[in-house]
């Protein structure tokens, strides 16, 4: 790949998770001091309804009609329209959700869209596709990093920024950036161009038939069922950081885009040597090592075990859902990969992470009470429940999981 060309796509991907990093990790705590506390798992909830409608979305229009740069453009431009107008409704919760829910059904078709302009351009997957997505993670490091150490200081002394509106207009404006510049990106025409439009290909089941094979609908569920704990640390571990008195919120929950980074570099060499099932094991294997460490380290805020968890997320996310991925795309034929990367989104951010919300929306307010927040206690037994649900999930993969190595159905 042309050193040009791997500028390019790292850029778009830098931003591509600097604005979803931008508003996803303070969201809770800015609703939280708008009076909002028991509402906080509701954009960890229009998220994934969002996913659930981009893969139609994707496969009725980026795969057949326009180009792909030309819809992520344009995508990223509306969101950051809908986005400036967000912090406004901060006293109408409905409002407030409702926008939050337009913004994500015009950014989570971008997540597939993003990824099949990379892998259009790529004859080797497993190899390039790290080297550029890694730059995604540091896109939501800078973006954490900016909140807690750069709008604090236009706050109100005494505030976090995290509890104010300017992360999201930040947000805004680099989504508007983005969607001008991805007009500049490769052309990147539609696969399925001229194709007989159809309901089965619209909702993802050609690419469920096709990639489908006893291990594949393995991970698939494993995928769906791993997405349930993990709702619970995106939508609850800003408020138990914020409990503990941790400063700089959103930097902190950057350490574990830090070890992302780090172990995106090494995913290459981890292929050769581990295979395709023994890193989704891994990557399952560290939300059970999270969780427990959020747990064990509740109590008596034992930051060590707390920042261990955090950390946890290089391997949590890269593991499995990067590795998840690459798996799927090398499985479907080219004119089926934007749809079967969005169908991965559908399954894991789309119908896991809603059903993820939702649970661990009713055990936190179960817990709450009448109370603003969670004692030490209840945070120490909220966070064993994800932990023993994980652990259950990883059992299950590896003893039913059999595919090995990497399938070269989509070269």
């Amino acid at each position: 790949m042309k050193t040009g060309l791997r500028v390019q796509l790292s850029v778009m991907m830098f931003f591509q998770f600097f604005i979803w990093g931008a508003w996803y990790s303070m969201i809770a705590v800015f609703m939280s001091k708008n009076g909002m506390e028991k509402l906080t798992h509701w954009p960890f909830t229009v998220n994934p309804i969002a996913a659930i409608v981009a893969p139609f979305f994707v496969g009725l229009i980026a795969d057949r009609y326009f180009n792909t740069e030309k819809v992520l453009g344009t995508l990223h431009i509306l969101g950051g329209l809908f986005m400036f107008f967000t912090p406004s409704m901060a006293g109408n919760p409905v409002a407030f959700i409702l926008l939050l829910l337009a913004y994500n059904i015009c950014y989570m078709p971008t997540m597939s869209l993003a990824n099949t302009i990379c892998f259009h351009k790529m004859n080797d997957q497993e190899k390039q596709f790290p080297g550029i997505r890694v730059f995604g993670t540091i896109g939501w490091i800078v973006a954490g990093l900016i909140i807690s150490f750069v709008l604090v200081k236009f706050v109100t002394p005494g505030l976090k920024a995290e509890e104010t509106a300017l992360p999201l207009y930040m947000t805004a404006v680099a989504s508007i950036l983005l969607g001008l510049y991805s007009f500049t990106l490769p052309t990147t025409p539609p696969p399925a161009a001229g194709k007989k439009v159809s309901a089965r290909s619209i909702i993802g089941i050609d690419a469920f038939k096709q990639l489908g094979s006893p291990s594949f609908y393995i991970f698939l569920l494993s995928s769906f069922l791993i997405c349930i704990p993990l709702s619970a640390y995106y939508t609850y571990t800003q408020q138990f950081l914020e409990q503990g008195n941790f400063p700089n919120i959103s930097a902190t929950q950057t350490l574990g885009q830090a070890s992302e980074t780090l172990f995106m570099l090494v995913m290459p060499f981890m292929f050769a040597r581990l295979g395709i099932k023994w890193m989704l094991v891994a990557g399952m294997g560290a939300w059970v090592l999270r969780y427990a460490l959020f747990a064990l380290g509740a109590p008596e805020l034992t930051s060590w075990m707390i920042f261990a968890g955090i950390a946890l997320h290089g391997i949590c996310y890269d593991f499995f859902f990067v590795t998840g991925q690459i798996y799927v795309d090398k499985k479907a034929n080219v004119e089926i990969r934007g749809q079967a990367q969005g169908l991965i989104i559908f399954v894991t951010y789309g119908v896991g992470m809603l059903v993820g919300a939702q649970i661990a929306g009713m055990v936190y307010n179960s817990y709450l009470g009448n109370a603003k927040t969670l004692t030490l206690g209840q945070w120490q037994s909220f966070w064993w429940l994800p932990a023993i649900f994980a652990a259950g999930v990883l059992l299950f993969f590896i003893a039913i999981f059999k595919e090995k190595k990497l399938p070269v159905i989509g070269k």
